[in-house]
């Protein structure tokens, strides 16, 4: 394996685990929360934890870009970038919720490499790197072997991101054609996909940061992430993951 990948990877889970353990020091602690242009939510902290991580990475490969949701972008010149949520789901952080995770991808030549979600209040680390297979702390994952869609389990974030979408039809019947709909929404439909909790995650509304560490994450665990036409886009609002199995006829519904 590439020293540089590896290097970058094994900080990213330990400054990963640093941040969260920072945030978590303000979770169900009645936060004071501010409100972005976009409405999204922010606290204070997001701002500590990503200023950290900016500190960690950034001292520790100052060539490196870096581009987190709270702070903007900082250009590099070593062919690597960082992509940060330090609080994905930050409303659910608000709401005293425990699903929320600090999110680290890590690009190069921008093509996402490393994905590392540290979920603090549930005590899990998940973790990918190209060519090494995806973990839940040490044990490996890995994504279902389901191939009918009478028999999935699908995953969403907000029906909400649909209807804004104009994208709703759809939604309702791929709800009618899966066994079950689980609306655990961001970062964690992802993860359940990739450890074979279920086999569909759809979403819409999403960033760069929101996707960046579960592309790595779901791909090395045997699945498939993609923008609705398919294509292997992290730039995109829209994004389907699964098992792989159920992904062509998904993508067809979705085209129809």
């Amino acid at each position: 394996m590439n020293a540089d990948w590896r290097n970058r990877y094994e900080l990213a889970i330990t400054a990963a685990q640093q941040a969260g353990r920072l945030a978590l020091g303000y979770f169900d602690a009645n936060v004071t929360v501010e409100w972005k242009q976009d409405l999204s939510p922010v606290t204070l902290a997001d701002r500590e934890a990503e200023a950290l991580l900016r500190t960690r990475l950034l001292g520790a490969f100052p060539k490196d870009g870096f581009l987190g949701e709270e702070s903007g972008d900082t250009p590099g010149d070593s062919g690597f970038r960082w992509i940060i949520d330090p609080i994905d789901s930050t409303r659910n952080f608000v709401r005293d919720i425990p699903l929320w995770a600090t999110l680290f991808g890590l690009a190069y030549q921008e093509e996402p490499i490393a994905g590392v979600a540290v979920l603090p209040a549930l005590g899990q680390t998940f973790r990918a790197l190209r060519g090494e297979g995806a973990f839940r702390d040490d044990r490996p994952i890995h994504v279902s072997k389901i191939a009918a869609l009478s028999e999935a389990v699908m995953f969403y974030s907000s029906l909400s991101w649909f209807l804004k979408a104009g994208r709703q039809d759809v939604f309702i019947d791929l709800a009618k054609r899966v066994q079950r709909q689980r609306g655990f929404g961001d970062f964690y439909g992802f993860l359940l996909v990739a450890q074979g909790s279920g086999e569909l995650m759809m979403e819409h509304g999403v960033h760069i940061w929101d996707i960046a560490a579960m592309k790595p994450i779901v791909e090395e665990a045997g699945g498939r992430l993609t923008d609705w036409d398919g294509q292997p886009n992290i730039h995109r609002p829209d994004v389907l993951a699964s098992n792989g199995l159920l992904h062509d006829e998904v993508l067809r519904l979705l085209r129809a």
